[in-house]
């Protein structure tokens, strides 16, 4: 075999000259004799290798490799597998030795493919003469290796990457340097091609892809060729005719035949590579753009799409855009997307638009169905791709495909967001006639200002005015620049229209205020808005400058704005409260160095007066939160704002307290008027103290009052009752704050403690109302209350605060569950939102309803992960799970993953105590006799079952929690007697039918304790019966024994899951003594008064679970001789009720049928996966693949094959 030196220094001269190309000039000159010195006929057999066989250029040969200097000789796949050497410099030396030799050389050649497709045989110089290609890939497909699927192109790891693009280029080169002589030899080329195209017509996956990857940058390489020679024939024409235009007595004739026979050999030239681009289209592309491996359709559309693009007059026609077509139908998302890029390819170019628009008017709708592409990716380009269709001919695409792509921008997806926002901006804004080219650059009557209106009317008829932060960050990249032209904003807002001008409408300023916002948002935070992202990224240094000088500008800008337009628009409620809130990203030193105190005061004045004109809370918190922003110590302008805002809440609070001393006057009833002044000025003090401290005020006693008299004269207006209810709350939180700050006073902890359980107790008296969203306010006020004042306020070292911690007594728990029960899970119809017309409201109405129950379950939930109330609690939860999935399974779910982590044996025990809850309320529906198959009684076993699922795979981790939940199932059927006297079942043994779900769960010698277990519990007579009413202890029983007599249904469970390193070997005998310990029934007795909570251990770290095959016994051998158990006598230890033991086992839990599978999920959180395995492990597996292995519709859509061609 021919080897290659290993060239580590060696640097490559890309460009071609007549010394890097071995092929001598007069080679190249000589084609006019083509065939008869250029081109040879193929040797005969006997003439191979003959007289070259000792020697390829100058060098020794010892068992036909290169030995020079000592270096290290690697073969032509290892070159180009290290990298190391310059690919142009591996090609010249294999042309060299083909000059010398073409058989060996075409022969290492062969190898080469062979190698790169990862298969470990070789291709002998025997096999090369007297095999045709068909037997010496057979050959080589036996001698592929069967352990591995892998191959060459899809390793993983860097070197392999490079690998991939060291094999193109090197097929690139070597087609480069040869084509001047070399491919037109009639050998090289044709068994090169030859061998490619019996190749990919392989059935072995590796050979298949390898050679189709091959024979595509083959194609490509060629068309290069072909496109030199395209060239060189029209300079040829070219140069002909002006010759021969010349004068007679100037014409050259001996340079005119030149030229007739310089452009006869381009032709002939031009005619053979044609030829070898047909005989791969046909042999290669044909087949393999639709072949079963997404890959290799993948690459064949991927090189189409570079042929059409470098050779646009031979390729870009309508019989090869056809195929890219079809395949946009593709199943798999990566062979779309290299449609799609391909086509963009093509479409860049405005020149090639005219050869493109039958393909356009035929393929137009799939490309704009294509934006909504599951694969983001595609999406993606889908719509950068009509924004190049746009971009050549605005006539192509219709209303009705624009607007498609246009509600895109409000994609949660920022990369399919940002695409359609430039198909947004090319649509609406690229269009400038000569008339606007006079227009001011900044101002009302600026171009901007008519390109805002024109954003401001989309984002209107979009009717989705909600997301304006999402139209911002879709249009940021392409159009930041008009939306920072906040100047232009100011002046549509704060100046007169010209005259003839159409002056915007209250609808239109409303949404240009809120774009306005959303822009400076976005130039001061530099992320997108919540949903879009990962989350904030480091800015670069370019970055953070544009975002200081953005920040200055705004500043600059809306110190002086803003107070005018308060002032304009300070009735407004939606206007102001997008207004108030430009302030917090102002930079406030500006106020000072830029001597704009005046705009300040001007401000002040203007927030004063929202805040006085206003009683919505959103306006009112947008004032407080401005306050907030500008109180800022820093800076000097704090005591000039600090002084306004006391001034401010000194008069909210004194007009407070003596509205409300009129209005809880004795025997006085009180009107509305007095009612609104009360509920009004509350909702002020409210919003400030949510951000501000009012600690001074000492608002916490007339609240308390407001309070007092709401709960004993029942009439008052659930508004202040409810805000009263908000601002208790605060005043609460700023006194914790102050207190576990170490700044209050003496006395203050008591002070807060005596308020503390006030509320609470005020809030428990709420909880009774008759009025719902009073009752909903109460609820979840008091359970902030208990977790903020829980047994964890102590912790991080605050055990100061200890004397603050308040646990929910008993009453108080049943109280907060009956709310959850009767206000939480209850049917969709029976909590219809009701309109102020007394008609049922929207769809909206409904998902806003749900929500706030969601919000209800999830604060008591709460209460029950962090034990503040008892973990029993929650059975009247997780019974509600199948039920009320939809709504609250994933709230549920995770409640039981909380509550499993901090107890598992206690989580056990609720999640039976739910089970039985629900048995119990069954039998007093239905009565003592009932039919196992009824919608209840298989609604119960459901549920069990999922229950049973969400314990995951790992046995050993919910070993003992299984356990428990087991016994605690056995007492509750054996409870009961039989109503109907002796000798009848027990009245709650269908609870073992139940149980049963939960015995897979079992390791193998944990099911013979727990069925010892059972055994204490029946007569010699019950196991006996075998009557219906028996049945479920008779399955219980079947349950508990069939992993407990036959192991063959095990699998080991790796104790490596537990990262125990130990063997059998390594252990001590007394773990061998009391490894069997579990068995003893004794134990149960001993642990049912002592169970205590596990010590809560690190989870392991996930492991692949691995199923390997079961192991056979020999016929000497049964069940106790592979697991043979110590005959010693057993000491339990006093550890746990199921210990450790020597060898592990976990159930291997199969479904008993396929749409059970889909559950599985339940106690797996894992990532999925597809497995690709490898293609065709064996060779009979080989021999037996169908001749139809290719069939289309097994990797398009059924539209695909309707598709008829051009």
């Amino acid at each position: 075999m021919l080897c290659y030196r290993h060239y580590r220094y060696r640097e490559a001269d890309t460009q071609l000259s007549s010394d890097t190309d071995l092929e001598d000039l007069e080679a190249r000159n000589a084609k006019a004799g083509k065939g008869k010195a250029v081109k040879k006929g193929k040797k005969g057999p006997g003439e191979k290798g003959k007289g070259t066989a000792g020697k390829v250029g100058g060098q020794g040969r010892v068992n036909g490799h290169h030995q020079e200097n000592g270096m290290e000789n690697l073969s032509l796949f290892e070159v180009v597998r290290l990298g190391k050497s310059a690919t142009q410099s591996v090609v010249d030396d294999w042309i060299e030795s083909y000059k010398n030799d073409r058989d060996v050389a075409l022969l290492e050649l062969i190898n080469f493919f062979i190698q790169c497709s990862g298969c470990k045989g070789a291709v002998s110089s025997e096999m090369f003469r007297h095999m045709q290609n068909s037997e010496i890939i057979r050959k080589m497909t036996e001698e592929f290796d069967e352990d591995s699927g892998d191959y060459p192109l899809t390793m993983a790891g860097p070197q392999w990457k490079k690998f991939k693009s060291s094999f193109c280029e090197f097929i690139g080169v070597l087609v480069r340097q040869c084509q001047y002589s070399i491919i037109y030899d009639e050998y090289m080329m044709d068994t090169v091609i030859s061998l490619l195209t019996g190749l990919s017509d392989s059935q072995v996956r590796a050979f298949r892809h390898t050679s189709t990857l091959a024979a595509m940058k083959l194609m490509t390489a060629l068309v290069n060729v072909a496109l030199n020679l395209s060239i060189n024939m029209d300079n040829t024409q070219r140069q002909y005719e002006a010759e021969r235009n010349k004068s007679i007595g100037k014409r050259a004739n001996e340079r005119l035949e030149l030229l007739l026979q310089k452009r006869k050999d381009l032709q002939e030239n031009q005619d053979e590579i044609e030829n070898m681009m047909n005989a791969i289209f046909k042999g290669v592309f044909v087949h393999r753009y639709r072949d079963a491996i997404a890959e290799i359709r993948a690459i064949c559309i991927e090189e189409i799409g570079v042929w059409m693009k470098m050779y646009s007059d031979a390729f870009l026609n309508d019989s090869y855009l056809k195929y890219v077509g079809w395949t946009m139908h593709d199943k798999q998302g990566e062979v779309r997307l290299k449609c799609l890029t391909a086509l963009q390819g093509l479409y860049y170019n405005r020149e090639l638009n005219t050869r493109l628009e039958l393909f356009t008017s035929r393929f137009k709708d799939r490309i704009v169905s294509m934006t909504l592409d599951k694969e983001y990716d595609v999406a993606v380009q889908a719509i950068k791709l009509l924004t190049l269709v746009l971009h050549s001919s605005e006539e192509v695409l219709t209303a009705e495909d624009c607007e498609s792509v246009y509600h895109l921008v409000y994609s949660a997806h920022r990369p399919v967001a940002v695409a359609a926002g430039e198909f947004l901006y090319k649509k609406l804004f690229s269009h400038r006639g000569s008339e606007e080219d006079g227009m001011p650059r900044r101002g009302r009557q600026s171009l901007n200002a008519n390109l805002i209106k024109t954003t401001v009317f989309f984002f209107l008829e979009s009717e989705l005015h909600e997301h304006g932060a999402y139209l911002v960050d879709s249009m940021w990249d392409c159009a930041s620049d008009l939306l920072k032209d906040w100047e232009s904003m100011i002046s549509l807002l704060l100046d007169e229209p010209f005259p003839g001008e159409e002056a915007l409408t209250d609808r239109q300023e409303t949404a240009l205020i809120e774009i306005m916002l959303c822009a400076i948002r976005q130039a001061c935070e530099c992320h997108p808005p919540v949903g879009r992202g990962t989350g904030k990224r480091v800015l670069t240094a370019k970055e953070k400058k544009t975002q200081l000088d953005d920040r200055t500008r705004i500043t600059e800008m809306f110190a002086v704005a803003l107070p005018l337009l308060l002032a304009k628009y300070s009735v407004d409620a939606e206007k102001v409260t997008n207004l108030l809130q430009l302030p917090q990203y102002f930079d406030l030193e500006i106020y000072t160095t830029g001597r704009l105190e005046k705009h300040l005061d001007a401000l002040l004045r203007q927030i004063r007066e929202v805040v006085e004109k206003h009683t919505e809370m959103e306006v009112l918190e947008a004032c407080s939160m401005t306050y907030h922003a500008l109180c800022n110590e820093e800076f000097t302008i704090f005591n000039r704002v600090d002084i306004a805002r006391s001034q401010l809440l000194d008069e909210q609070v004194d007009k407070f307290n003596r509205l409300l001393e009129d209005f809880l006057q004795e025997g006085e009833e009180p009107d509305e008027d007095d009612a609104y002044q009360v509920l009004s000025t509350l909702k002020r003090i409210t919003a400030f103290h949510n951000a501000h401290d009012l600690s001074q005020w000492d608002l916490f006693t007339c609240n308390y009052k407001l309070l007092n008299a709401g709960l004993q004269n029942g009439d008052m207006p659930q508004q202040i009752v409810i805000h009263a209810l908000q601002c208790t709350h605060y005043i609460i939180l700023w006194h914790l704050a102050k207190v576990s700050e170490g700044s209050s006073k003496k006395g203050d902890m008591v002070t807060l403690r005596k308020q503390m359980r006030a509320f609470c107790l005020m809030c428990q008296r709420y909880l009774t109302s008759v009025n719902t969203a009073v009752k909903e306010q109460a609820f979840t006020i008091l359970c902030d209350s208990l977790m903020i004042f829980s047994h964890q306020i102590v912790s991080s070292g605050r055990e100061a605060l200890e004397p603050l911690i308040y646990s929910p007594d008993d009453l108080l728990q049943a109280e907060l569950l009956n709310f959850i029960l009767d206000h939480v899970f209850i049917d969709q119809d029976d909590d219809n939102v009701i309109c102020a017309d007394g008609q049922q409201d929207d769809e909206a109405g409904k998902i806003e309803a749900l929500h706030k129950r969601r919000n209800l379950l999830a604060a008591y939930c709460k209460l029950i992960i962090y034990n503040v109330v008892e973990m029993k609690t929650g059975a009247d939860i997780f019974k509600q799970y199948m039920r009320y999935y939809n709504d609250y399974g994933d709230i549920i779910k995770e409640t039981m993953s909380k509550t499993r982590q901090i107890d598992k044996i206690q989580c056990a025990k609720t999640l039976i105590l739910s089970l039985q809850q629900l048995f119990n309320e069954m039998l007093s529906e239905l009565g003592c006799v009932f039919d196992r198959s009824s919608a209840s009684f298989c609604g119960i076993k459901e549920l069990a079952r999922r229950f049973s699922l969400t314990f995951g795979l790992d046995q050993l981790k919910t070993r003992e929690a299984i356990a428990m939940l087991h016994k605690d199932g056995i007492e509750f059927a054996f409870k009961e007697p039989s109503p109907q006297g002796e000798g009848n079942p027990p009245l709650n043994l269908a609870f073992l039918d139940i149980l049963s779900e939960f015995s897979s769960k079992l390791l193998r010698q944990d099911k013979k304790t727990v069925h010892m277990y059972l055994e204490r519990f029946m007569t010699f007579q019950m196991a006996l019966q075998r009557e219906d009413c028996w049945l479920p202890l008779i399955s219980y029983r079947n349950s508990l024994q069939a992993g407990a007599d036959d192991d063959t249904m095990s699998v080991i469970s790796g104790i490596s899951s537990r990262g125990s390193t130990r063997s059998k070997k390594s252990k001590t005998p007394a773990a061998k003594e009391g490894s069997c310990s579990s068995s003893d029934a004794g134990v149960w007795l001993n642990r049912e008064q002592g169970a205590q909570t596990p010590v809560m251990m690190p989870s392991p770290h996930l492991t692949s679970t691995v199923l390997r095959e079961t192991k056979k016994l020999r016929p000497d051998e049964g069940y106790m001789g592979v697991y043979a158990m110590s005959n010693e006598p057993q000491h339990r230890r006093g550890t746990g009720l199921m210990e450790d033991d020597e060898e592990p086992i976990v159930e291997d839990v199969m479904m008993s049928s396929e749409e059970r599978l889909e559950d599985l999920n339940e106690g797996m959180d894992f990532d999925t996966m597809d497995i690709d395995l490898p293609p065709s492990k064996n060779r009979r597996e080989r021999s037996e693949l169908k001749p139809d292995y290719f069939d289309p519709a097994s990797i398009m859509d059924d539209s695909v094959l309707n598709v008829s061609m051009f």
